[in-house]
């Protein structure tokens, strides 16, 4: 038997893994005494090792199609077709994002489909849980176990019990094993000895389960604890999203059974909600023939998907020395050189101008193939003459005003084209081939000036 040290309250008998001069709970002076008691044996499920007969890798059985399809199809995308059986993944976001929402939605559209769920939670109580449950969900399924609790080992004879298809732990920091004592929760000791528990839990080749752990956020927007963390697990999950949109994008940075993607949702009332046409979603949906001013349509890149994307821009006279340059989802550095840009090399003063840009739905620009969009924009903000909305523009802009060459154009080219564009505007010789695009007009020019003189006939 292993033992520990405890400090009891002699007053009331409050337990604590150190010293403490006044009790938390009675408030009495210097009455916490130690004490040494027993600690029952661990868990074998967690430290038992058993020998594996080794074997051919090509007689291994495959767990990819082995999945579990919520019908959530953003969050089925980004974990490559569902969630793999007998994987542990991880998901993180900043408080209020949407994590628990967002796996409470999970454990009810899997639970529908026969599957056994338990959500063990640290940070909630069970009412708390139910009470989100209940705005969320049109009907609660019978399916799914709530567990309040901060000791997994509690958390896996609930397992053995149940017998669950799912489990899911909420948040890992909060949890910790009698093994690992008097380590607090949230330490790199107990945090690790946790996840490896639940990875076996995960990788039972008898009784595999899918387990999806929370992980807390640093101040810095990073997953909380150490590296060998995500090592460990098979997929982590990154929630991003500004505190005053709507918008959340759903990021795998890891993904042994999949790709890198990202998923689209909508955070209402109700729930998460996924973006299932995210090229509908940000861009403005206008009447044909009809223009507005400092509208531009672009593609992005995110994941293997290619998406419409509208950058809009308000070009205003300035009346201060210095005018005001706000990119609400692009870098002012990077606006700022493509405003000068613009000035230098496409003959549009900007100096006594206030210039601001941002993107329908708040999606954040993140690559240089939307630059010729963003500067057409302004251009059309200056001129205040609309560009039609069946035109898109897929290029960079270097500093000489020359257009650049973009990766993946094909794919976005048929991506504008199924939404029905008719022209676009792209660098020249960026086809070693002749394309194979009947319905769209493609226009290849070597230089931003081009461009302007092309779309404006001037």
């Amino acid at each position: 038997m292993k033992k520990k040290t405890l400090y009891r309250c002699s007053n009331c008998g409050f337990e604590s893994i150190k010293w403490l001069g006044k009790c938390p709970t009675c408030s009495s002076w210097n009455t916490l005494e130690e004490i040494t008691v027993e600690l029952k044996n661990t868990d074998s499920r967690t430290r038992q090792t058993s020998k594996k007969s080794i074997k051919k890798l090509y007689e291994v059985v495959s767990s990819k199609s082995n999945r579990i399809v919520t019908g959530i199809n953003e969050f089925d995308r980004v974990m490559g077709g569902g969630i793999v059986k007998d994987s542990i993944s991880i998901i993180t976001a900043r408080p209020g994002a949407g994590k628990s929402t967002l796996l409470l939605q999970i454990s009810n559209c899997i639970a529908k489909e026969g599957y056994k769920v338990i959500y063990a939670s640290g940070e909630e109580s069970d009412s708390q849980i139910k009470n989100r449950a209940d705005r969320i969900l049109d009907k609660i399924h019978e399916n799914i176990w709530v567990l309040q609790e901060n000791n997994l080992d509690n958390v896996l004879d609930a397992v053995e019990e149940i017998d669950p298809d799912m489990v899911i732990i909420d948040s890992i920091q909060t949890f910790t094993m009698e093994a690992s004592l008097p380590a607090r929760a949230g330490s790199p000791t107990q945090t690790m000895e946790c996840a490896n528990a639940l990875l076996h839990v995960a990788k039972n080749e008898k009784r595999p389960r899918a387990v999806i752990i929370v992980g807390q956020m640093t101040k810095n927007d990073e997953l909380a604890g150490l590296r060998a963390l995500e090592h460990l697990v098979d997929t982590v999950l990154i929630i991003e999203d500004d505190n005053d949109e709507e918008l959340r994008v759903l990021v795998s940075s890891k993904n042994r059974f999949g790709g890198i993607e990202n998923g689209f949702f909508q955070m209402r009332e109700e729930g998460i909600v996924s973006i299932d046409n995210p090229s509908e979603f940000f861009m403005t949906k206008r009447e044909e023939g009809e223009v507005i001013s400092g509208s531009a349509l672009t593609v992005i890149k995110e994941g293997t998907r290619c998406i419409i994307t509208e950058i809009e821009s308000l070009v205003s006279k300035s009346f201060t020395p210095y005018p005001t340059r706000i990119g609400e989802t692009l870098g002012k550095d990077k606006l700022n050189t493509l405003i000068s840009i613009l000035e230098q090399r496409g003959n549009i003063n900007l100096y006594d101008k206030n210039v601001i840009i941002k993107t329908t739905g708040g999606i954040k620009i993140r690559e240089q193939g939307i630059n010729l969009a963003v500067i057409m924009s302004i251009v059309s903000s200056v001129k205040q003459q609309g560009i039609e909305s069946n035109i898109a523009f897929i290029a960079d802009v270097g500093l000489t005003g020359e257009l650049k060459k973009v990766p993946s154009l094909e794919s976005r080219i048929k991506e504008i084209e199924r939404m029905g564009f008719k022209k676009v505007y792209v660098a020249y010789d960026s086809f070693t081939k002749t394309n194979n695009f009947k319905k769209i007009q493609i226009f290849e020019l070597k230089t931003l000036i081009d461009v302007i003189k092309h779309v404006y006939n001037c």
